[in-house]
């Protein structure tokens, strides 16, 4: 469904890249700071990839670091996850644990994963746009960071790539409804007050990170059934203290995806940390 929907924007992708010059990151970005995006349905959070890629870009920087989440879709990946984040399992205990992504010798799951299709897609396009051939997106995706990012297999060689690099990450922080287990007679419609739940639980979020409580912010997760908990803690710790500022909200409609009745929705923040 990702795939189709990003090769059926057509012109509709420069329109977004065009449209999401109303945000100048790149300033944020230079100074030390991370953009992060969602990866719902491109519909609904396109112009705010299209604007983190501008804003890397208009920085210069050769390179571009992507932290990802890395979503639990096989059995083990959930049930490690569960021991984890929910049951407080340690994260050595399981082969899973560390960073993956292109180029290193460490398990492939990442392969199969979605959530930097927008990116890559807008990446593409907008290079090819400027005529630029020599910037470097690299994709690392950590898994099990547990509230111990700095113990991560692969750290050395992520926190080596960031000392030069622009950062952005994708997290949808809030999934919600029939679909992802909540009951029936307590799921909220988007609007007004699912988007509004919304908001609020990533700003509590965003507060864990500004503080630095990496296991507050695992638990947060567990509660709002956010898939950020191990992304968002990598660039905390690779980037040090910050201040985040939710700019808007990517949320989709999930129940076509799940086939599952509505209420089933899921919703990423497009947010800025400002480096302090």
């Amino acid at each position: 469904m990702y795939a189709r929907e990003l090769n059926e924007l057509g012109d509709r992708t420069f329109k977004m890249l065009d449209e999401a010059r109303r945000w100048d990151l790149a300033p944020a970005l230079a100074s030390g700071g991370v953009v992060t995006f969602a990866h719902v349905n491109v519909a609904d959070c396109g112009v705010h990839v299209a604007a983190a890629v501008n804003a890397a870009l208009d920085t210069g920087a050769e390179t571009v670091l992507a932290i990802s989440v890395l979503h639990a879709f096989t059995e083990e990946m959930e049930l490690a996850r569960r021991d984890v984040s929910s049951a407080g399992g340690s994260p050595s205990s399981h082969s899973l644990w560390g960073i993956q992504g292109p180029g290193l010798d460490f398990r492939d799951e990442w392969k199969g994963d979605h959530a930097v299709r927008g990116l890559r897609h807008f990446w593409q396009a907008e290079t090819k746009r400027r005529g630029i051939t020599d910037r470097r997106l690299v994709e690392r995706y950590p898994f099990l960071v547990g509230g111990r990012p700095e113990d991560l297999p692969n750290i050395e060689e992520t926190a080596e790539i960031a000392e030069d690099a622009v950062v952005l990450a994708t997290g949808d922080q809030v999934h919600h409804g029939i679909a992802y287990g909540t009951p029936g007679n307590e799921a909220l419609e988007i609007e007004p007050l699912g988007l509004s739940m919304a908001r609020n639980s990533m700003e509590v979020g965003i507060g864990f990170l500004e503080m630095g409580d990496y296991a507050g912010y695992d638990r947060h997760c567990v509660d709002a059934k956010s898939d950020d908990r191990d992304a968002a803690q990598l660039y905390r710790f690779l980037r040090g203290p910050m201040r985040g500022t939710l700019i808007d909200v990517g949320v989709s409609d999930a129940s076509e995806l799940y086939g599952a009745p509505s209420p089933s929705w899921a919703a990423g923040g497009f947010i800025v940390f400002d480096s302090v």
